[in-house]
């Protein structure tokens, strides 16, 4: 599946905050300093390590924002797969622009290529099931529409975007209303006809009170693989069943051989590690 790119009004505040972060007070006084203004260079994105490319528009992005001479070709667009030592795209033009926009690049297509990356593994390892591996909102503050971007870019789907596109019951809410039938009954008289809502549970003496409820999905949380299999078996289709906790490649196989519908993984925006990703002069 091609995921659309995200809009370009939605990304360059990201971009430009972070180019403004590095370049300070007085600029790029080493590339300045070194590289004549007249000088013009080519140079290359090349893979360290083999993943998933996203992240690219906005690492582009921010060497057009240095200059808006930086030319870029494009070999392997978001959501390629990519051999250690592969050309991602080609960067051309005035030397300036390009060393001065490199790290803020790189920091961008590093970041979102490992999200997507982490994404493809867990995603082949569930391949065959019924299963569909989703992102939480574990976000990085300020980067949440980019790095659930590279969830998509990877084969995921994207959980909540905010509090405000759908009710998730926790724990906490439960004590604070008293009970799990007043906390449910108080987000229904309260929301749109148009809202789902979803119950966290951590028992099946909770999965059963859930069950009478009328709600949309169940939130099965920590639970073993055993008791999620007999939570699916207990809900019948009659609600989405999402695990949650310690979803990653190897463990994801034995949780979507549960018969749940969602892997919700935290781990996929909050712990990633970064794709290995240079910038090769030419």
């Amino acid at each position: 599946m091609t995921v659309p790119p995200l809009p370009t009004i939605m990304i360059e505040p990201l971009v430009r905050a972070a180019l403004l972060e590095d370049l300070g007070r007085a600029g790029d006084i080493t590339t300045d300093a070194i590289v004549p203004s007249h000088a013009r260079g080519r140079t290359a994105l090349v893979a360290r390590q083999p993943g998933t490319v996203a992240g690219l528009d906005c690492a582009l992005l921010a060497f057009r924002l240095i200059d808006p001479e930086v030319k870029a070709e494009v070999a392997r667009p978001d959501g390629s797969t990519v051999a250690k030592g592969e050309t991602i795209a080609t960067i051309s033009g005035p030397t300036r622009g390009i060393l001065t926009g490199e790290r803020v690049a790189l920091n961008f297509l590093c970041h979102l290529s490992g999200i997507a990356s982490m994404a493809a593994a867990v995603v082949r390892s569930i391949a065959g099931t019924r299963a569909r591996l989703v992102c939480t909102r574990k976000t990085t503050p300020g980067l949440r529409a980019v790095q659930k971007y590279a969830v998509r870019v990877g084969g995921g789907f994207n959980h909540r975007f905010g509090l405000d596109d759908g009710v998730l019951i926790k724990d906490n809410h439960i004590a604070a209303a008293g009970s799990l039938e007043e906390a449910v009954a108080r987000a229904r008289a309260a929301i749109g006809h148009l809202v789902k809502i979803e119950l966290e549970v951590d028992t099946m003496a909770q999965l059963e009170k859930a069950l009478a409820l009328r709600l949309d999905a169940v939130l099965l949380d920590n639970m073993s693989n055993d008791e999620m299999r007999r939570a699916v078996a207990m809900v019948a289709g009659r609600l989405v069943t999402e695990a949650s906790g310690g979803i990653t490649p190897a463990s994801a196989p034995a949780i979507a051989a549960t018969g749940v519908d969602l892997l919700s993984s935290g781990a996929l925006t909050h712990s990633v590690t970064a794709l290995d990703i240079g910038l090769d002069w030419r």
